[in-house]
């Protein structure tokens, strides 16, 4: 991938049945085993609308502020130059050596992102010790799991991004690898997918990549005083529970409503596991979204970023927190990648938990589901889950409406006609649609005139195949029309400059259907700021061996502080 950003100068997953199973030991005495342990109104007047937009204006001019003030300080010499010199100095930054695959640019030249975020449980520190627990019998330890697993796509246009958690208990095949750093390696195994960090971080994107084939160019891993720092640096972030909760492995205690957490709070609540949803890491990636929602929410506002002290302390923190693969290792691309993701408005930002299954050999683990090829694909081909109001794409119920009708691809033969005035664009269009199957007796011409709108043109009774060739190359269906003369013909017009799919369309033979990607798949978008974390109603904490609920645990435990306190 070519790189944008350098210009010159323990407790197991648990599918949801009737009864939750008994509760294993607590994370800080589980034993640790390859894959890891068992985380205004309606309208305003006039003069009030313009009230708005000036506010509006004002928020963004302060934000724009914010940012140039920043550079600033990194451009200027003396004490700006020192620290420009001391946050690259803080970045821990190892080589990724394509283990992850590499983006494909779209019909633009535009280059899609995809990150591996990675929160490490290890205690490789006595600060991560006394943080995580369970180093009272081993000490600070060397190795670690990635207990937080998340990709994080931002599209070729920046229009729009979707962030995907990989439940840590899922199985998989995890390729041979080789640490770079330590040594330590492996021939490959089936195991839990968390457990390819200790191998290295390039280990866990190689098995990552290999089981979704999304293609992953970067990775960013954090530790639990990362988590502490981060939260620290934005003064907190806001989150909600819809009902009393003590998780007492994680140790997180809030009474029902809303609060804000830092530090050693805020690691508690992307910790729990025990206080929300079923109890398994199913419903810690459901909380950890809302809580990563309300931190994206925080950047993004005007406060955030125009506050020197608070710029300067948020990427002192966030330097010394992250290990990043070498394409993220400078501060010059750690900026170009947060512009980039400043790009995108949290309405179309979509959180998702990865579909699974519960392993047929292991009720404790998981293994993917239905629909998780589907996502994969969605993720991989660049296509939004959202559409440009935000609201959940309505692509697919227009697929299933073609799907209904349609008509397999080997009995459907397309005439290609070249309006674009570039040389072989027909003919790039015709073998794409070969390569899918099409019929052989699809052939190529030059279009009687120049066309800026792509079309195809079908006869009497021929829109089943219509619909089929547009779905493979991901022409709207806007781009359809019904003609006198029998036949398919396409018209490539210079909205189509280059490529094989339509620029912005869902092509592929992969090409998912964006309901059936987010099907069981917890979607939400970054904007939902009301949307509070459900406590578990199970008996999933146990508090002097009496097993009980996380609100039953809070009322026990009335001489306990809350987390907040």
């Amino acid at each position: 991938m070519s790189d944008p950003w350098d210009g010159s100068g323990g407790q197991a997953t648990r599918s949801r049945t009737s009864r939750v199973p008994g509760q294993r030991a607590s994370d800080a005495d589980a034993t640790r085993l390859p894959g890891g342990r068992s985380g205004s109104r309606a309208a305003a007047r006039s003069h009030g609308g313009r009230r708005a937009r000036r506010a509006g204006r004002g928020r963004r001019a302060l934000r724009i502020a914010g940012i140039c003030l920043a550079l600033l300080v990194l451009g200027t010499a003396g004490v700006g130059w020192w620290f420009y010199e001391h946050l690259n100095g803080n970045i821990d930054s190892v080589p990724l050596d394509g283990k992850g695959g590499t983006e494909k640019a779209d019909a633009f030249g535009r280059t899609p992102i995809d990150i591996l975020v990675m929160g490490s449980d290890g205690r490789t520190s006595k600060a991560d010790c006394k943080l995580g627990g369970g180093c009272s019998r081993t000490g600070v330890q060397t190795g670690s799991n990635a207990d937080v697993q998340m990709v994080v796509h931002v599209s070729a246009d920046r229009s729009n991004a979707t962030v995907m958690s990989i439940p840590r208990d899922t199985m998989t095949h995890v390729p041979a690898c080789k640490d770079g750093e330590t040594g330590q390696s492996t021939a490959g195994y089936y195991g839990q997918i968390n457990s390819a960090l200790q191998y290295g971080p390039a280990c866990q994107v190689a098995t990552v990549h290999q089981l979704t084939g999304i293609p992953i160019s970067h990775f960013v891993k954090l530790d639990f005083s990362g988590v502490v720092k981060m939260s620290d640096a934005v003064g907190g972030v806001s989150v909600c529970v819809n009902n009393n909760v003590y998780d007492t492995y994680s140790h997180l205690k809030l009474s029902k409503g809303g609060h804000t957490l830092k530090g050693v709070a805020a690691l508690e609540f992307v910790r729990s596991r025990h206080g929300f949803g079923d109890g398994s890491d199913l419903g810690r990636t459901v909380s950890q979204h809302i809580f990563l929602s309300a931190m994206i929410r925080k950047f993004k506002s005007a406060g955030t970023l125009t506050d020197p002290s608070a710029v300067y302390n948020l990427a002192d923190a966030a330097t010394k927190a992250l290990t990043v693969d070498e394409g993220l290792g400078t501060v010059k691309k750690l900026i170009g990648l947060a512009s980039d993701l400043d790009k995108v408005p949290t309405k179309r930002m979509t959180f998702t938990t990865m579909q699974t299954a519960p392993d047929p050999a292991d009720s404790n683990r998981v293994v993917v589901g239905a629909g998780a090829k589907s996502l994969f694909a969605t993720i991989a081909d660049d296509k939004s889950l959202t559409t440009g109001s935000g609201k959940k794409s309505a692509a697919a119920s227009a697929t299933k409406k073609a799907t209904a009708s349609a008509v397999p691809a080997s009995e459907v033969a397309v005439t290609v006609e070249n309006g674009t005035g570039i040389t072989g664009r027909a003919s790039a269009v015709a073998t794409a649609l070969t390569a899918k199957g099409f019929s052989p007796r699809t052939a190529t011409a030059n279009a009687p005139s120049s066309a800026t709108t792509t079309t195809l043109t079908y006869g009497t009774g021929e829109k089943g195949a219509a619909q089929t060739a547009a779905k493979a190359l991901g022409l709207p269906a806007s781009h359809l029309k019904q003609g006198a003369a029998p036949g398919l013909v396409l018209v490539v017009g210079s909205d189509w400059p280059g490529g094989s799919g339509f620029p912005g369309g869902s092509s592929s033979s992969a090409s998912a259907d964006s309901k059936a990607a987010v099907a069981d798949a917890h979607a939400s978008t970054a904007d939902e700021a009301k949307t509070c974390a459900k406590v578990s109603p199970y008996r999933t904490v146990s508090l002097n061996g009496v097993p009980m609920t996380p609100a039953q645990a809070y009322a026990a435990a009335r001489s306990k502080p809350d987390s907040d306190e």
